[in-house]
């Protein structure tokens, strides 16, 4: 078994209403889709997290050395690919594409063998998972405090468990969302904050200080991801519990931060983290540590997917006759291809969403949506 050929599929849409992260822009959703195929017919899919373009230019340059290549040998291409690009491509994009690749071999794997990812990581621990509602970004021409409670209430009354919203504005303003938001999904729904490293730690300190009386689960990046003593001056200085990590890198990037408890939750991206063949390593090495996992989620089902088969098989930790249940991302901005690329959605029911038990991934490409929202140009 050899992989032969493998393709990236750019894929874009134009939103009618751009939206805001604090360091983000958005005024489309483009994701690329990465496809390796097999001497024997066997593809698989994987998925990267970043920009679209280039995240294909450099998947396109591993391909250099993935023909030819056994696909079930995962860590062996996996660290000729790390290595081949080490000099300049420790981290950020070279490691992106590295992971839409890998997450695509281990759906060959699974493929091969008949079995779902989450099998051959090691075992099922569960059939479905908790997702919890990503939005509240700022969008163009509305009030945002009531924009933000209104979406979030939505999100309640379809039955999520928890809610996660956008703040690193604006202080003040972000502590009236933060306050609207919680009067408007009551007491008894999970609240989330994700300051998209907009902040400063005197700024950070200050809003989790005030925001803590809102009941709020955990803070997110809340200052650029570089400053990991910036990370541990908000830890140190506020209650509430800091998460951080789409942004870091492979299990070295995320040594630093794990090792010295500058957050109480690691984020791992599985397309951007290094693909499962990491992705299993960081949470081993988070383990170590008494650090919670709960992996960042943003793209197609492919990358949902990647995500449901991860959360399958992640162990309890710690062991005990109730444990801790890992939760779903779950993005509820508007994308119009996120579940037409698969044949059948991976929607959630009532915040509920079932982990697919087919092999590799568990879902089948839809090539015409491919068609339909192929990027211009590309």
């Amino acid at each position: 078994m050899k992989i032969v050929s493998i393709r990236t599929h750019l894929l874009e849409y134009r939103l009618e209403t751009a939206f805001e992260s604090a360091s983000m822009r958005f005024d489309r959703r483009s994701h690329v889709l990465v496809e390796v195929i097999c001497d024997d017919g066997t593809t698989g899919w994987g998925e990267c997290l970043g920009p679209a373009r280039a995240n294909a230019a450099i998947v396109e340059t591993y391909a250099n050395w993935l023909i030819g290549q056994n696909p079930l040998e995962t860590e062996k291409i996996w660290a000729l690919l790390y290595n081949a690009l080490r000099d300049q491509g420790q981290r950020g994009l070279t490691v992106a594409a590295l992971s839409g690749i890998d997450i695509a071999l281990w759906d060959i794997k699974g493929k091969h063998f008949g079995v779902p990812v989450s099998t051959l990581l090691g075992g099922c621990f569960r059939t479905s998972v908790k997702a919890y509602a990503t939005g509240s970004f700022k969008r163009d021409g509305v009030d945002r405090v009531e924009d933000n409670a209104s979406e979030m209430a939505g999100h309640r009354d379809a039955g999520f468990h928890a809610c996660k919203i956008k703040i690193g504005f604006d202080p003040d303003e972000d502590l009236r969302v933060i306050k609207a938001v919680r009067e408007a999904i009551g007491p008894g729904m999970k609240l989330m904050i994700d300051a998209n490293h907009g902040y400063d730690a005197v700024e950070a300190v200050r809003v989790g200080r005030a925001a803590a009386e809102y009941g709020v689960d955990w803070f997110e990046e809340p200052v650029v991801p570089e400053q990991l003593g910036a990370y541990r001056a908000v830890r140190v200085g506020q209650p509430i519990p800091v998460a951080g990590g789409e942004t870091w890198h492979t299990r070295w990037g995320m040594r630093e931060p794990i090792e010295t408890r500058s957050i109480d939750i690691i984020q791992p991206d599985l397309c951007g983290c290094g693909g499962f063949s990491e992705a299993r390593k960081i949470a081993d090495f988070a383990s170590v540590h008494g650090i919670r996992v709960v992996p960042h989620v943003w793209g197609t089902a492919v990358q949902i997917a990647a995500a449901l088969q991860f959360v399958a098989a992640m162990v309890p930790d710690p062991a005990r006759n109730r444990p801790i249940e890992p939760i779903l991302e779950f993005d509820r901005t508007y994308n119009p291809f996120r579940q037409a690329v698969v044949t059948e959605p991976l929607e959630h029911q009532a915040g509920i969403v079932t982990i697919p038990d087919g092999p590799g991934l568990g879902i089948e490409i839809d090539r015409a949506a491919l068609k339909e929202f192929r990027m211009k140009d590309a």
